[in-house]
């Protein structure tokens, strides 16, 4: 079923169009990652899914039916989705009344809001701590309660906005295997926004790239800004940063966002440095296994993301700390 569709929607704040999706569908029970660079329009997307945001135009349909922005139908729809925010707020008492307040909120009997936040903290690992005073609760065990607490409204959504973002690497690995647990037990749909693709994707059902309040079918690896020259030749010249220049095959001069696909760039074989045209050295900074991929992260003054399929990565046998060449080639480079 779809939960959301999305047509022809625009959100404007003063004279920046911060978003402006023509079409977008978002099924009901799937994790769906959110993949940007700052200021792309994810929290601004986020706000509008959780009805916290009107549109400037366009229409919304969720679960069937046209949103309609009054306010006796926005707190009916907001009932169904909660976010949770990279920097969750609880209030300066227990774990226990943390979670009792938005219960009592909806009249829900004492007896049974004993039982639905018994649950919901046994869910994230916390049931221990149903007394513990909120504000003595360390960054991930905020992390934690804040879900069970989201968890214990029997929400339909669940928003998260960069939820690891101010958590340690324990904690991170923690919160997200918490919202896989959220959403093959629950049911429960989630639209996580995240600068981290390898964490996204790892979690994820679909992911999603949003670029200047759009979505875009590209890749969020390898985006950088960068001033393009014009030769005479016919084609361009792209500076990333000073040290590293590449020859594009069109023109088109000026400041512009550049985006390298990780597919379209050569691992050169033998491990000695090369020289030549879009040839960088560089080390392995890193190696993981991504869907059938083999994806490498490469220092080379910045750092660039190269994917290799598994018969290369079998030939080229690459190892963390080694020093590489890589190739970009003319067509790996897209301008946004």
């Amino acid at each position: 079923m779809i939960l959301y569709a999305l047509q022809k929607i625009t959100k404007v704040f003063g004279s920046r169009r911060i978003l402006d999706i023509d079409f977008l569908e978002i099924e009901e029970g799937k994790i769906y990652a959110l993949l940007g660079p700052n200021g792309a329009g994810k929290t601004t997307l986020l706000d509008v899914l959780g009805f916290l945001e009107p549109l400037t135009s366009g229409e919304i349909i969720f679960k069937n039916r046209t949103v309609k922005y009054s306010e006796n139908h926005l707190q009916k729809l907001r009932r169904n989705v909660v976010m949770v925010n990279q920097k969750p707020i609880l209030f300066s008492t227990s774990v226990f009344k943390n979670l009792d307040f938005g219960l009592k909120i909806r009249n829900i009997p004492a007896p049974k809001r004993r039982l639905i936040i018994e649950e919901s903290l046994d869910l994230v690992g916390l049931r221990h701590m149903i007394q513990a005073p909120a504000h003595k609760l360390s960054g991930g065990e905020t992390q934690r309660v804040v879900l069970a607490r989201a968890l214990a409204l029997s929400p339909q959504v669940v928003l998260c906005d960069e939820p690891t973002a101010s958590i340690d690497l324990e904690n991170q690995v923690e919160t997200v295997n918490l919202l896989k647990t959220i959403n093959e037990e629950k049911n429960i749909s989630i639209i996580l926004a995240s600068h981290d693709r390898s964490q996204a994707l790892s979690i994820a059902h679909h992911t999603l790239f949003i670029d200047h309040g759009s979505i875009s079918d590209a890749s969020y690896e390898n985006l950088f800004s960068a001033i393009i020259h014009n030769a005479d030749d016919g084609g361009a010249t792209c500076t990333i940063t000073p040290g590293i220049e590449l020859t594009l095959s069109r023109q088109q001069k000026g400041k512009k966002r550049i985006l390298l696909d990780p597919s379209k760039i050569e691992l050169l074989d033998d491990g000695h440095p090369h020289s030549g045209p879009n040839i960088l050295n560089g080390e392995i900074l890193s190696l993981s296994k991504e869907k059938d991929n083999i994806r490498l992260m490469i220092n080379i003054g910045i750092r660039l993301t190269v994917f290799l399929s598994s018969s290369q990565y079998r030939k080229k046998r690459p190892l963390v700390g080694d020093l590489v060449s890589i190739q970009i080639q003319p067509q790996a480079a897209r301008i946004l």
